[in-house]
């Protein structure tokens, strides 16, 4: 008999060089065994990207990020991608668009494309909600200012749509 193996994809943003809860955040992306996790922006620090070690990644620039080009260089070290301003996947006939937030024109071409989610960070505040058919999707954020109601990361599941939004605390 075999086991059905659900398409689980992890999601965080807004990690502002937060080492404490990104080593969190990546553990617990391991046990959930996600095929890759997408960063929304805001890393910060290009010496930040090794903590994501062990994990597949793919990540966008958020306003606060420091010197992209090195962080493109690092993110490519590691074998990973690096997708600029924002992203766009298709896996398993799910559209998936991401964008940090902070740039409206940017923010509405993506909401007007029809995704079935659009991902997204910049206000640090969880969020998951529909607009029109795509569903809206924010982690919530990691800055050490942060209240640690919004420390939070998404767990995936595009068989089934759940979204399982964990404290990272």
């Amino acid at each position: 008999m075999s086991r059905r193996v659900h398409t689980m994809i992890g999601i965080i943003s807004d990690t502002h060089d937060n080492i404490i809860n990104i080593k969190k955040a990546v553990e617990v992306f391991k046990k959930n065994n996600v095929e890759f996790v997408i960063h929304a922006g805001d890393i910060i620090a290009p010496a930040t990207v090794k903590f994501f070690e062990g994990l597949k990644m793919k990540f966008i620039f958020g306003n606060c990020d420091g010197d992209r080009a090195k962080i493109e260089e690092k993110v490519k070290e590691f074998g990973w991608e690096h997708h600029g301003r924002m992203m766009e996947l298709k896996i398993k006939a799910k559209t998936i668009g991401v964008v940090h937030g902070d740039d409206l024109l940017i923010w509405d071409k993506m909401i007007n494309k029809g995704y079935d989610y659009l991902i997204h960070g910049h206000n640090h505040a969880p969020e998951d909600k529909k607009i029109n058919k795509t569903r809206v999707l924010c982690p919530g954020g990691h800055f050490l200012g942060d209240t640690k109601e919004t420390n939070k990361i998404i767990i995936l599941n595009l068989d089934n749509d759940k979204a399982l939004f964990v404290d990272i605390k």
